[in-house]
């Protein structure tokens, strides 16, 4: 333990413009004493007192470390206590989050990765800060290290990363213009006994944010003024959306690009981004085309006009709205058969992409249970560099001429089914058997 040092402390006399004892003014109320133990200078001042006493250099030196260990280990611990308060309201850290790859940081959720995924982008700089301060001190590799995990850094570097790009401005809103977890979709003003507000609000405020002009109009009620609605789809048609998709850009391979390949991979960036940019324009459009005419006011606005219009044709009056309203079913009518069609297409291309899913995911589960199986060595030996080649060849085989899902299923059951039952020997076999019959 160490001791106290007395230190005795000469105070300097009062200046001359000071005023009398008697004539002090209270300015402020004492607060209450506290009990606090504190040193004057700090561990390293008791150090260097045992040193003056102590004749024996080794034995200084030994305090010295010790007293630089016990601060530390103290600072620590009081920093680790301080961070534990409010953990039991951290966002729960799945075990595929904490799998996550630094070197695709491109494709990791950089708000689940803080733990501000119920933020997002409505998450403050000081939210951040926390968050990531917690996280660091969570997932920082001295911590693993003390677990045993030395080399076990892979999440702190995707926390790393996701703090530097939350933290720009400008990477965060790359960022935030393509998070996948914000959804793009707009209604298409089919859908049956939908309430217009209902429906439409939300989209609205979710783009609103990408304005570059701001406060965005509201969408307003039933009971909104005439010109409030239509300066409300004025200023939609004049949308100016700061969203960007550079962070979407394909990146040179480092150190085997030369300058033509790199001129070439930014100028198709510039054309991708150029294509992505449009179809946002686009879309957005199409909203404010579909919320026009599916607006219960705008349908009314548009009748008041025509009927002033006829005011003066009371005669052809009825002769026009029946062709209005034929040509309105028609509209409609070929409208419905385009987002039929349309619809079927999507279907039959989400349908092909599930089943492009399941053989990724299959294929992936192979190669699971090629390496759970410790690539079919021999057991209880480590897998030699030439077992895993030849059984990385085999796999590669399998999966390139079995592009049909359950026919893969089959084989992976096959083979994990041997394993089980024979061990390395037969699940090796299994794999022969596979490759021979392909």
């Amino acid at each position: 333990m160490s001791a106290d040092v007395p230190f005795e402390i000469t105070l300097c006399a009062a200046p001359a413009t000071a005023p009398a004892a008697g004539e002090a003014k209270i300015h402020g109320s004492v607060t209450a004493a506290q009990s606090q133990a504190v040193s004057s200078v700090g561990v390293y001042v008791q150090h260097y007192r045992r040193r003056l006493e102590s004749a024996d250099s080794s034995s200084s030196s030994d305090d010295h470390l010790k007293a630089h260990s016990d601060h530390v280990t103290a600072e620590t611990s009081r920093a680790l206590q301080n961070m534990a308060v409010g953990d039991e309201e951290d966002e729960e850290e799945s075990a595929l989050l904490l799998a996550s790859d630094p070197k695709q940081w491109k494709k990791q959720d950089h708000y689940a990765v803080l733990g501000l995924s119920r933020l997002r982008y409505r998450a403050t700089v000081d939210d951040i800060v926390k968050s990531h301060r917690k996280k660091v001190l969570r997932h920082h590799p001295d911590k693993k290290a003390a677990q045993g995990l030395v080399n076990d850094d892979r999440f702190f570097k995707c926390i790393q990363k996701a703090f530097d790009i939350l933290m720009d401005p400008v990477r965060r809103k790359q960022w935030d213009s393509v998070d996948p977890a914000i959804s793009t979709a707009i209604p298409t003003g089919k859908e049956k006994d939908a309430d217009f507000y209902a429906l439409f609000r939300p989209v609205f405020e979710r783009e609103a944010r990408f304005s570059t002009k701001q406060p965005v109009p509201e969408l307003g009620d039933a009971d909104s003024a005439r010109e409030d609605v239509e300066g409300f789809y004025s200023f939609w048609y004049e949308f100016d959306s700061w969203r960007s998709f550079e962070y979407l850009d394909k990146d040179a391979a480092d150190g085997n690009g030369n300058r033509d390949e790199k001129r070439y991979i930014e100028g198709k960036n510039r054309k991708e981004r150029a294509n992505r940019k449009k179809e946002d324009v686009q879309r957005i459009s199409t909203l404010v085309e579909t919320a026009m005419k599916a607006d219960p006011r705008m349908v009314q606005f548009r009748e008041d006009d025509k009927r002033k219009r006829n005011a003066k044709r009371d005669a052809r009056e009825e002769e026009a709205r029946k062709a209005a309203e034929a040509k309105k079913a028609a509209d409609e009518a070929v409208a419905k058969a385009a987002s039929e069609s349309a619809a079927k297409e999507d279907e039959l291309k989400k349908q092909r992409q599930q089943a492009h899913k399941l053989l990724k995911k299959e294929q992936r589960a192979l190669k699971v249970l090629f390496k759970t199986a410790n690539y079919f060595a021999p057991a209880d030996s480590a897998p030699s560099a030439a077992d895993i080649t030849a059984a990385t060849e085999k796999l590669d085989k399998i999966i390139a001429a079995t592009p049909d899902f359950e026919k893969l299923v089959a084989i992976r059951e096959q083979i994990e089914k041997a394993h089980a039952a024979g061990g390395s020997e037969s699940g090796r076999a299994a794999v022969d058997e596979a490759v021979s019959k392909l």
